[in-house]
């Protein structure tokens, strides 16, 4: 799939003191950014240590900070990453593995990607098994549901609204930010503010 900016998949963002921060992995983007996201390399390895102080400095009066730091911290601090959809695996991987989620995760590039954004999306689905299809909904802009049907996948529209609040640091409850928040305020009792979508 095609790397796009100004995306969530090279940042995301924590809870401080002084508000939302952003935490963005810097990548080396080629020509009118038509590459693949697999292809997107990342710049450097400075970012990984300065990212962990951020989250150290932010979380470290977290109820499960320890905890969650025994795994993360050696991803950020020894990992070796050359690009980003190797790292974000790794570390989608490490949060599942935490909470237990067993869902199967492979590769778009496993599978024969056919032309048409709503085409390859089906057609993805079916050689995967799946019976549906779970999109956000800025989606609904281009992905046309009748090719779904015609291929008898059901297509559902994630709602990220209506998230239960949990305990949070740093004031007012903020929406929107890192699992790693979730997971340092509340450790394996994350679930009780996680929603499953899906038949």
């Amino acid at each position: 799939m095609q790397y796009t900016r100004r995306d969530w998949r090279n940042r995301n963002q924590i809870k401080t003191p002084q508000g939302v921060q952003w935490m963005t992995v810097p990548v080396q983007v080629k020509g009118k950014y038509h590459q693949k996201i697999r292809d997107t390399e990342i710049d450097g390895s400075d970012w990984a240590s300065a990212h962990w102080k951020a989250l150290a400095q932010n979380y470290r009066r977290a109820p499960h900070f320890d905890d969650i730091a025994a795994w993360i911290e050696p991803l950020y601090l020894t990992g070796s990453y050359t690009n980003i959809a190797q790292l974000n695996r790794l570390f989608i991987e490490a949060v599942c593995n935490y909470l237990g989620i067993k869902t199967v995760i492979s590769n778009s590039w496993d599978y024969t990607l056919l032309d048409g954004k709503t085409e390859r999306l089906a057609d993805l689905c079916a050689q995967a098994g799946g019976t549906e299809y779970i999109s956000g909904p800025a989606a609904k802009d281009y992905v046309e549901e009748s090719v779904f049907t015609e291929r008898g996948i059901k297509l559902t529209w994630f709602d990220y609204s209506g998230y239960t609040e949990y305990p949070q640091l740093w004031g007012e409850f903020t929406h929107g930010v890192t699992i790693l928040d979730l997971l340092f305020n509340c450790g394996k009792d994350a679930h009780r503010y996680m929603r499953y979508v899906g038949s």
